[in-house]
């Protein structure tokens, strides 16, 4: 077979190295550590379970690494363990509730890591109670956290705009 110009051309060009190009490979992951950065950064939102709904607040602050206590409107939750019913506890006689007590002890001892350690020496609570649990179930829960020692309470509400921010809102609608 006789070799043309065609094919000795062709075949200088198939021995050529392929070049990879970078650029977008490294957009790419650009791309990709910005998009983990923005959504897998510090907790900054509590999650609520579907059957409570918070009331609103104006809120200035952002919530920390506490215990947090779920107060449904069937049962009471402390660090995701179910403890009492709500039903229970607006039943019962005044004082601590002492389920509440138990898991809040258990917690104390419980200590795993630096995290936790952070969350267990802060003698923090966040309370998520949902808006039509009688107040006096919310209060005997407050009370029976601060007599195991947890003098700071939060109460977590979904946040709305501030009253400058609704007006400025109003007025943009007119």
């Amino acid at each position: 077979m006789k070799v043309t110009r065609r094919m000795k051309r062709m075949s200088r060009n198939a021995s050529a190295v392929a070049k990879l190009n970078l650029t977008s490979l490294i957009d790419v992951f650009t791309i990709l550590v910005f998009f983990l950065l923005v959504h897998f950064g510090s907790p900054d939102v509590l999650e609520t379970p579907k059957e409570v709904t918070l009331p609103e607040s104006v809120v200035e602050s952002k919530p920390r690494e506490t215990v947090v206590i779920f107060i449904g409107q069937d049962e009471v939750v402390v660090q995701g363990e179910p403890v009492a019913t709500v039903a229970a506890i607006d039943a019962a006689e005044d004082g601590d509730i002492v389920p509440i007590m138990d898991r809040l002890a258990m917690l104390d001892e419980s200590v795993i890591g630096v995290s936790t350690q952070a969350v267990a020496e802060s003698k923090e609570v966040t309370i998520l109670a949902d808006r039509l649990v009688p107040f006096n179930v919310v209060k005997r829960v407050m009370s029976t956290c601060t007599s195991q020692g947890y003098d700071r309470i939060s109460l977590a509400v979904v946040t709305k705009e501030s009253a400058a921010g609704a007006v400025g809102q109003q007025v943009a609608q007119i």
